[in-house]
């Protein structure tokens, strides 16, 4: 039986123990700081526990010490350590981090991981699913023009002047707002600013509007450099959100005070369960000479599991990076060092018992033609 530490115990942690315990085909140990968060799993899955300091190099080393490996659904702040002390104990790494520096210094760790050893960061919905399923559509062209991306996590009943609730972790979508964003434009790779690059749309009967975030394109920048005229990723939410943001981040200048920006954001926007995951990817390229688009779209919506409701990002979450492992126990993945998530099968993947997540009663799949709009 393959050993797992999984690190945090938050809705995401949550969800993933659940997800691999009932598979019955993994022993978990969930470790938290925080004793209330691992009483609620123990009651919640039955998983094994442990109160542990993620800060602290000999409490996570001491943990990994007989584990084969470790999931990280912790703040991307914690993840460097993580990722150094698994190499040193051998353990393979998997996380589910948006943020670019943290896995520049992840792959970095990972030039130095031993044979059957894997360091496979951005496991989750985006990046993760979304760069999965794009890369996947970029394979039946010729020669590719544009690839762009599209997700989002929404309240199924919004409300408020933002139309948002938290649905993922505060910091996570702090740095979305804050930080600079990958592009290529015009065949060159390029940094853009976030809440930038706006624009309106309708899917499946829903108006929507998108814009510039960070982190969501994993490293779909450099695999496609030099192959794609143009590649982009954007958040979708509910009009008229982003000129809400655009106050807060940029006129209110909270972009540079960031503890207090989530101090805000926690205080005031509740959390909910009932939400709608939102995915749709559109490539165009020649194929026999001729242009031609495909796209992808998908909903995934929020689920009872044991009498318990599971929101759509957890459950999408948690799914992406539990396939992962599967794929990596099962053989699926490269057997060492730093592994991409445009390296995984998209076929394999939607297979998977937890990739079916995606491609289930659950997902509803929409046609190319339920898309419309303006906008770059």
């Amino acid at each position: 039986m393959h050993r797992v530490l999984l690190l945090g115990a938050g809705k995401i942690g949550r969800m993933i123990a659940r997800l691999l315990l009932d598979s019955g085909d993994y022993h978990i140990v969930v470790a938290d700081v925080q004793q209330e968060s691992l009483t609620r799993v123990e009651k919640q899955s039955g998983a094994a526990t442990l109160q542990l300091d993620a800060s602290n190099r000999r409490q996570l080393a001491s943990a990994l010490q007989d584990r084969d490996s470790v999931i990280s659904a912790l703040s991307f702040h914690f993840n460097p350590l993580v990722a150094e002390v698994a190499l040193e104990t051998g353990a393979s790494y998997f996380d589910l981090t948006e943020d670019v520096a943290t896995t520049r210094r992840v792959r970095a760790i990972a030039e130095r991981a031993a044979a059957g050893q894997v360091f496979m960061p951005q496991c989750g919905l985006a990046p993760g699913f979304i760069s999965i399923v794009a890369n996947h559509l970029t394979k039946s062209f010729d020669e590719l023009d544009t690839v762009r991306m599209r997700v989002g996590a929404l309240p199924q009943f919004p409300t408020g002047a933002l139309k948002y609730n938290l649905t993922w972790s505060t910091d996570g979508l702090i740095n979305e707002y804050c930080n600079p964003c990958e592009a290529i434009y015009l065949c060159q790779r390029m940094e853009v600013l976030p809440l930038e690059g706006f624009e309106n749309f309708s899917l499946d009967g829903v108006r929507y509007e998108a814009f510039n975030t960070s982190g969501g394109l994993g490293t779909l920048c450099e695999t496609l450099d030099g192959k794609v005229r143009e590649l982009n990723y954007k958040t979708v939410r509910y009009q008229g959100h982003r000129d809400q943001m655009l106050l807060l981040v940029n006129e209110l200048r909270l972009n540079e005070r960031r503890e207090l920006l989530k101090d805000i954001l926690e205080r005031a926007v509740p959390v909910t369960f009932q939400d709608v995951v939102v995915t749709f990817c559109t490539v165009t390229g020649l194929r026999k000479g001729q242009l031609v688009q495909v796209s992808d779209a998908r909903k995934v919506y929020h689920e009872s599991i044991a009498g318990e409701n599971w929101s759509a990002i957890q459950l999408t979450t948690a799914a992406g990076i539990c396939a992962v492992l599967d794929l990596h126990v099962a053989g699926d993945l490269p057997v060492s060092g730093f592994v991409r998530q445009e390296e995984i099968d998209f076929p394999k993947f939607l297979a998977n018992r937890f990739g079916r997540r995606y491609d289930s009663q659950i997902a509803t799949r929409l046609s190319s033609g339920a898309i419309s709009g303006n906008g770059s």
